[in-house]
């Protein structure tokens, strides 16, 4: 599903792989580089290299699907750990982007479901601050939604940044009036980013004293959702061709 950039004639695109396809292709225009990772991972990289404690919620058997007969090894629960595993094997500045599936272990419903895909990103340089993060997101909803867009950043808590920030796109269906759309607050959480905790720089050999960073990780089901106004998630992973034959 990943990288599909080219569909034959009378062929249609699922609307997932449309969101991967534009997502990554904003975040290269900006000169990120791709970069991928196991889906099968183990509890360091997912876990300890980003700042997650052992006793830590995301760590319970409800969240997690954890391997039998696999010590410490999981399906990963984000796409983080490939920021780990790229920190580890290289020198900043650097830019990556990081698309792929990832897996939780809880109950489906309409906007929940145990498989989806996620887009991260990570950015590590010299005097990276937040105003960085904010433009760098505002050109990629730019892209995915057209420039009449406002986003608002509000205190958000992720253990693997500090300071973190929930990221809030103006309803697109009200205009910031209140609908149901945005449950009459005129505004739709996005996503959720911040500044690069020190731990997680220092685990992956970087000092944190020199260089700074900050990451973000989007929600592709979620931006498919909002951006085709399909009603429940599940319908994404249904097979049913009358979802894809639409793009």
């Amino acid at each position: 599903m990943l990288f599909c950039m080219e569909t034959k004639e009378n062929s249609h695109m699922h609307p997932l792989t449309r969101v991967i396809n534009d997502s990554t292709r904003a975040f290269v225009e900006l000169r990120f580089e791709v970069a991928t990772g196991p889906e099968l991972e183990d509890g360091y990289h997912n876990f300890d290299a980003l700042n997650v404690p052992k006793n830590h919620p995301a760590r319970d058997m409800q969240d997690t699907f954890w391997i039998k007969g696999m010590e410490n090894m999981l399906l990963r629960t984000h796409t983080s750990p490939v920021q780990a595993r790229y920190m580890e094997n290289h020198e900043p500045p650097f830019a990556i982007v990081v698309p792929g599936k990832v897996f939780r272990n809880e109950a489906t419903d309409m906007t929940h479901e145990v498989q989806f895909f996620q887009t991260e990103g990570l950015v590590v340089g010299e005097n990276i601050s937040l105003a960085n993060l904010k433009w760098t997101l505002e050109h990629f909803l730019k892209k995915l939604f057209g420039d009449d867009i406002a986003i608002q950043l509000r205190p958000g808590y992720f253990p693997f940044v500090e300071p973190g920030v929930e990221i809030d796109m103006r309803c697109f269906r009200c205009g910031g009036s209140g609908c149901p759309s945005c449950k009459g607050s005129g505004w739709i959480e996005i996503l959720g980013a911040g500044m690069v905790h020190p731990n997680v720089l220092r685990a992956g050999g970087i000092d944190p004293d020199v260089w700074q960073g900050f990451a973000f990780g989007i929600g592709v089901d979620r931006i498919a959702m909002l951006r085709y106004g399909i009603p429940d998630v599940r319908l994404l992973y249904s097979g049913d061709l009358r979802i894809s034959d639409q793009f």
